[in-house]
C-alpha cells in the first residue's frame, strides 16, 4: 500500500477526499491555485506544497481533481510543473476529474512511456457523498494498478468499479451524467407542479419519494430546493461542462440525445441568468428566472 498521496484540487468535493484519507493515517501533500481553500485541511495535517511539480515530486499516488479538461492537460502534461513530467518512476496517477475519455488514454499512454500508471476515476455523490465518504467511483485502465489504488479509494469510496480500459472511467461517468440530468429536470418540474397546484410540496415530496418516483436526486436535492439552499454540491457551470462532454462523445457515436440536449439548453440558459456558480439542483430558478 502506497503511503505518501498527494493531491491536487481542494475544492468542494477535493477537500473532503482528503480530509478521509488524512483520517485514515496517510501522509497527504496538497496543492490547489487558492492556498486558502486548503487551510483547514492543513490544520488537520495535510502538508502544503507550492507547485503540482513538488507534490508530483514528494509521493507515490497522486490523485487530481480538477475543474475542466483543459485544467487536467495542464496539470499532467505542463513542461514546467506537470506531474508526467516529475512524478517518480512507478508512481500511481488518480484523476478523480471529470474529463474526456480522449484526455484519460493520453495520460495513460503518456505515463506508461515513463513507467507511470494510470487510471481515470471520475466520481458520482455530490458534496454528500465527498463528506460521507460513500461516493461512487467509476475506473477505467488496469486491473494491477486499479487493485492498488482500491484501498485508497475505498476510504471515499463505496462503489468502486473497473468499467475496462483507460476512458471507460469517463465514459460511464458521461452515462451517468446523462441520467443525472433527466432526473434533476423532473424534480424541478415535479415541485414547481407540486407549488402551481396549491399543494404542500413537503408533502409532496413525503408521498412520491418512496414510490416508483424515488431517486437520489429527488431525496436529496428535493429538501435543499424547498429550504431555498442552492449551495453547490456540484457546480452548474461545471455540470454544463460535463453535459457538452457527453453530447460531443454522443455525437462521435452516432446517437442522438434529445433528452440531453434539452437539459444542456436549460443549464446554458441558467447559467446565463446569472447562476453558474450555484449547484445543479437550482435548476428550479430556470422556472423564475
Amino acid at each position: 500500500m502506497k503511503k505518501f498521496i498527494g493531491f491536487i484540487g481542494t475544492g468542494v468535493m477535493g477537500a473532503s477526499i482528503v480530509s478521509h484519507l488524512l483520517g485514515a493515517g496517510y501522509t497527504v501533500n496538497v496543492y490547489n491555485r487558492t492556498k486558502s481553500k486548503a487551510d483547514t485541511l492543513l490544520e488537520k495535517g495535510a502538508i502544503w506544497k507550492e507547485s503540482p511539480k513538488e507534490v508530483a515530486q514528494s509521493s507515490d499516488i497522486i490523485m487530481t481533481m480538477l475543474g475542466y479538461p483543459t485544467d487536467v492537460e495542464d496539470i499532467y502534461f505542463n513542461k514546467s510543473y506537470g506531474i508526467t513530467e516529475f512524478a517518480k518512476e512507478g508512481s500511481l496517477l488518480v484523476d478523480l476529474t471529470t474529463s474526456t475519455p480522449s484526455l484519460a488514454k493520453k495520460i495513460y499512454e503518456e505515463g506508461k512511456k515513463k513507467n507511470l500508471h494510470a487510471i481515470d476515476a471520475p466520481v458520482s455523490g455530490g458534496d454528500v457523498g465527498a463528506k460521507n465518504g460513500t461516493l461512487t467511483i467509476m475506473c477505467g485502465g488496469d486491473e494491477k494498478t486499479f487493485e492498488e489504488c482500491l484501498p485508497i479509494m475505498q476510504n471515499f469510496g463505496k462503489s468502486i468499479i473497473l468499467q475496462g480500459p483507460a476512458g471507460a472511467g469517463q465514459h460511464t461517468k458521461m452515462s451517468n451524467q446523462i441520467a443525472l440530468a433527466a432526473g434533476i429536470v423532473g424534480v424541478c418540474e415535479s415541485i414547481r407542479y407540486a407549488e402551481s397546484a396549491g399543494l404542500d410540496p413537503n408533502r409532496v415530496l413525503e408521498s412520491i419519494s418512496g414510490g416508483a418516483a424515488g431517486s437520489w436526486s429527488l431525496s436529496n436535492y428535493g429538501p435543499r430546493i424547498l429550504q431555498g439552499d442552492f449551495a453547490p454540491g456540484f457546480y452548474v457551470k461545471h455540470f454544463i461542462k460535463d453535459l457538452r462532454i457527453a453530447i460531443d462523445e454522443a455525437k462521435a457515436m452516432g446517437l442522438e440525445m434529445p433528452g440531453l440536449l434539452l437539459a444542456e439548453k436549460l443549464y446554458t440558459e441558467l447559467a446565463e441568468a446569472g447562476f453558474e456558480d450555484n449547484g445543479t439542483h437550482s435548476l428550479y430558478k430556470w422556472y423564475f428566472k
